[in-house]
């Protein structure tokens, strides 16, 4: 289409300002009006001056061309036939057979009149005069263009004489708003148009309706004329068209003529060969399907014939790698397609074969005889069977094992008890019939022999668990390793891999240069992954298809993916061989907390056992029988705990408390019955002793002679010995006599029997040294007020409290402050560093032995002192010498001396009489002051010289006191 006849409706200018500049000649602004573009290719040319907006009859009737070969559009569309135009718009759109008729108003439609929309107009006048004040304010921004195109265009003024309505795109009449504004209601009446001002509008509105179509069918003429030209010429090209395809199809067929002959010579050969070989690779890969179709055919039997050995490692593998070739090579098999759903259900029979198979290997494994046989039970069928769970995720079996153990530990006990039962005839198993009972009837040596065979059969019990958990340990921990050395495989091969497309970069660099790799590297220079990467190259299975005789041989079948699992061999401790595959998709994580899971189910039979056995200590302990133990049983049976709690401790590896804590619990209860029998043995001995020196049996002396280097231990009973050897008058300890009375013997047995006792069961030790603190303290206090508080005469009868039974008391008590440190040292090295706190109970206790024992002597030396001021307050200082008072005096003192001398050491004599000699003295002075005898060398001062000489005389020739240093002379110091 030639761009000389495109017109446009908007007037163009020279300038881009042109619209603001002043007004000038219309011819000189202003192009001429074109026609509208069009699709023919060619257009007629000439001077577009020529092309008229309209037809024009006196322009063009000098010349006719076939161009003029035109009809009047409104002419040809106007119906001759009709006399007359119609009266009404309705005639001429809807035919002569419209007839105005009078429509019957409807009974059911109120009658509408203009007072109905009163109110409505009121409403809406003042908006639309608001409306329209608006309208005139702000102009419309196309004003402008619309001037311009009004004044410069004449066919487009005429257009815009037709309304915009019946320009869109979307008119329709059907439309009620379209339809009422094509044709106004108020130009008719509600009576049908019969007035004469009604018919005036209608036929005013039918002329301008008639008026838009004239206008409009003028323009589409006035476009025709336009394109003519070109349309005309298209005709006249239509025939060197036709022309040219023809010499195009026989050109055509030609060059198909000779491409058939060259295909026949040159390609069909060639074509044909290349297509035998593709059928020949294609018939080899159905033949290599067939031939797998076939193996997979064979998975169900060939897996039924590994769960009849147990192999189910093997099968569970076989399933796997089956389901991978039918996902992967074998997808779309119509003939398999049930064979996948079937291979799941199978796996899932195999997850249960294999837990009952495990749960009947724990059952057998742990109910076989105990004996001295730790042997683990069909070792290569446990090694299969945890191989198979943890292929499959089975991560709880150990659970089973757990459960069995419980019931296999109460199963032993059972057992145990029935055997034991069965061979004591005093037992009637008829009478009595529940185990418990006939448990109660047996005495301590018969129970203690079935609790030590269950001890026995516990540890045997045990040791066979560890040995059974270490070997599935080892399983777990195999696939452990075999995980990190693929991770370690995976790492190597991802370096290698880099390394090696390196080395291709460098080739392919190489070969496109047109250099042979021989010339670019020399001899030994060529890259260890370069050369990797030839053979390989080299070797390849897909370089050239498989000749005809490869088709047999086992390399050129079809690979599964699962042929390309690496399987690596371990060996368990046992000494049994296991291939691992590289399927086993479990984690590091989730195979350490497996092993250790594992290793708490050790920790579990530990306490599961011990708490077996705690339940048969109680149930024996119910009639108060452990309590009723004496000391030898029940240091024996504390030693059998002990040793199995050791025993088991050494198996298992951590130390489990409830049977700890049951023998803790009865060793509490041994140790308050073991001191109230002491502590209510030495109050009956206290309240019938008569504090009088007892001989000393020989078993005693023994007794002492045995806690030597301050290592207390009971010696062993010589009976025959014992009855040779004669009591002893003292007890000798260390080179020193001790008179003591009948208790404190018995005392001093009772205390060691207290230290052997925590030596034979060390976890009582705290508890013993408190019981013992408290019988110590309880023997200082009875002793206190039994002899100084003069409880004795009431308890035993006796007359009085004698200085004798003062110094028996004192010397008793001596030699029990004589073991205090004894006793401390044996407590605290079996004490924790942290309970030395306890030790200070013998210092207090000590302490108070001190003050006792003083309080003792305070009371041989306040009998004497009453005794001096008795008789020296009658004292007077005349003839004869030695006077009576002396004499008296003197007497008492050898008696004293009498009473004290072998029951106290020497050196406490010597201290005793210097305390009463100080007191002796004190009351002399008083008394000669009272007098007023002083040293004046007087006849009265040589008399109480004489008598002073004869007390000194006396008292020195007593046993042990001839060099007591009396200082005498001090009667005569005056105060000042």
């Amino acid at each position: 289409m030639a761009s000389s006849h495109s017109s446009s409706p908007v007037p163009q200018s020279n300038s881009s300002d042109a619209f603001f500049k002043k007004e000038m000649d219309a011819t000189k602004r202003f192009r001429p009006v074109q026609s509208l573009p069009d699709v023919c290719p060619k257009e007629p040319t000439g001077n577009p001056n020529n092309l008229r907006d309209s037809p024009s009859l006196v322009a063009d009737q000098q010349r006719w061309t076939i161009y003029h070969s035109k009809v009047n559009l409104p002419a040809a569309l106007n119906d001759p036939r009709l006399a007359k135009r119609e009266s009404d718009f309705f005639t001429k759109t809807w035919g002569v057979d419209f007839v105005d008729t009078e429509v019957t108003p409807s009974f059911y439609l109120p009658q509408i009149t203009k007072e109905h929309f009163a109110l409505y107009q009121q409403e809406i006048t003042p908006r639309e005069k608001v409306h329209e004040r608006c309208k005139n304010i702000c102009t419309p921004k196309d004003t402008f263009d619309r001037t311009l195109l009004h004044t410069h265009d004449k066919s487009r003024t005429d257009l815009e004489q037709v309304p915009k309505i019946f320009m869109k795109p979307d008119f329709a009449l059907e439309d009620s708003l379209t339809f009422n504004a094509v044709l106004p209601w108020s130009h008719f009446s509600t009576a049908g148009g019969k007035g004469n001002r009604d018919a005036a509008s209608s036929k005013l509105l039918q002329e301008k309706l008639s008026h838009y179509l004239d206008i409009v069918e003028v323009n589409i003429a006035h476009q025709i004329s336009l394109r003519s030209e070109a349309f005309f010429h298209a005709m006249t090209s239509q025939h060197e068209l036709q022309d040219y395809l023809r010499k195009t199809s026989q050109a055509v067929k030609l060059l198909r003529e000779k491409i058939s002959k060259i295909d026949k010579v040159m390609c069909e050969g060639s074509l044909r060969v290349l297509r035998l070989s593709l059928t020949r690779n294609n018939c080899i890969k159905a033949y290599n399907k067939l031939k797998l179709m076939a193996t997979v055919h064979q998975t169900q039997p060939t897996v039924q014939l590994l769960l009849s050995t147990s192999e189910y490692v093997g099968a569970l593998d076989l399933i796997a790698t089956t389901q991978e070739v039918l996902q992967q090579e074998l997808q779309g098999i119509h003939s398999f397609r049930h064979l996948g759903s079937q291979l799941c259900e199978l796996e899932k029979l195999i997850d249960k074969m294999m837990i009952a198979e495990f749960s009947t290997y724990a059952r057998n494994d742990l109910n076989r005889p105990l004996e001295d046989d730790c042997q683990i039970l069909e070792e290569e069928r446990l090694v299969s069977l945890v191989f198979g769970l943890l292929k499959q995720r089975k991560l709880n079996f150990y659970e089973i094992y757990g459960d069995e153990m419980i019931n296999t530990a109460k199963n032993i006990i059972k057992q145990c008890v029935v055997n034991t039962v069965s061979q004591i005839e005093e037992i009637d198993t008829e009478v009595v019939v529940k185990l418990a009972d006939q448990m109660r009837m047996m005495n301590f040596p018969q129970w203690f022999d079935l609790l030590k065979n269950i001890f026995s059969k516990f540890t045997i019990f045990l040791k066979r668990i560890k040995a059974t958990l270490n070997t599935i340990r080892s399983v777990v921990f195999l696939v452990l390793d075999k995980n990190q050395k693929t991770r370690d495989l995976e790492d190597t091969l991802q370096k290698n891999s880099a390394k090696e497309s390196t080395v291709d970069s460098e080739v392919a660099y190489l070969t496109h240069e047109g250099m042979f790799i021989s010339d670019a590297f020399g001899d030994g220079e060529l890259p260890a992954g370069a050369a990797d990467t030839a053979s390989q190259r080299n070797t390849s299975p897909n370089s050239e298809p498989c000749s005809s005789d490869s088709v047999s041989e086992p390399e050129c079948t079809t690979d599964s993916s699962s042929s390309k699992e690496h399987t690596s061999s371990s060996v368990t401790p046992g000494g049994v061989e296991m291939m691992i595959s590289d399927d086993m998709k479990l984690t590091d994580l989730e195979l350490v907390r497996l092993a250790n899971n594992i290793q708490e189910l050790l920790y579990n039979a530990s306490d599961i056992c011990h708490d077996r056995s705690v339940k048969f200590l109680m149930a024996r302990a119910k009639d108060g029988f452990l309590e009723k133990l004496n000391s030898n049983e029940f240091v024996t049976l504390s030693r059998l705990m002990e040793g199995f709690i050791l025993d088991t401790e050494q198996i298992c590896g951590r130390k489990s408390m409830s049977l700890r804590g049951a023998l803790q619990s009865q060793a509490n209860r041994f140790v308050n019955r073991f001191h109230e029998e002491r502590k209510t043995k030495l109050s009956l001995l206290l309240d019938n002793e008569r504090w009088k020196q007892a001989e000393v049996p020989a078993e005693f002396q023994d007794l002492v002679d045995s806690v030597s280097d301050g290592r207390i231990s009971l010696p062993e009973k010589k009976p025959t010995a014992t009855e040779e050897r004669k009591p002893a008058e003292f007890l000798i300890v260390e080179g020193q006599k001790y008179a003591t009375v009948g208790t404190v013997l018995l005392l001093i047995r009772i205390i060691l029997e207290y230290c052997q006792c925590v030596d034979n069961i060390p976890s009582i030790t705290t508890d013993m040294l408190t019981r013992l603190s408290d019988l110590l303290k309880y023997f200082n206090s009875r002793s206190c007020q039994l002899v100084l508080g003069a409880g004795a005469l009431q308890v035993v009868g006796l007359k009085t409290i004698t200085t004798k039974n003062l110094a028996l008391s004192s010397r008793c008590l001596q030699l029990i402050v004589h073991y205090i440190p004894i006793i401390r040292a044996h407590f605290e090295a079996r004490l924790q560093p942290k309970q030395f706190s306890m030790l200070r109970h013998f210092d207090h206790i000590t302490k108070d032995y001190h003050d006792h024992i003083a309080e003792i002597s305070a009371k041989l030396v306040a009998i004497m002192d009453s005794l001096f001021d008795k008789l020296l307050s009658k004292y007077e200082v005349k003839a004869p010498v030695p006077s009576a008072c002396f004499r008296n005096i003197c007497k008492q003192m050898a008696k004293m001396h009498e009473a004290i001398y072998d029951l106290l050491p020497e050196e406490q004599t010597q201290m005793l009489f210097l305390r009463i000699n100080a007191s002796y003295k004190l009351h002399l002075k008083r008394q000669l002051a009272h007098l007023n005898v002083v040293n004046d060398g007087g006849p009265l001062n040589g008399l109480v010289t004489s008598d002073v000489a004869f007390y000194t005389g006396n008292l020195q020739a007593l046993k042990g006191l001839n060099n007591l240093d009396l200082n005498m002379a001090e009667i005569w110091e005056q105060k000042r």
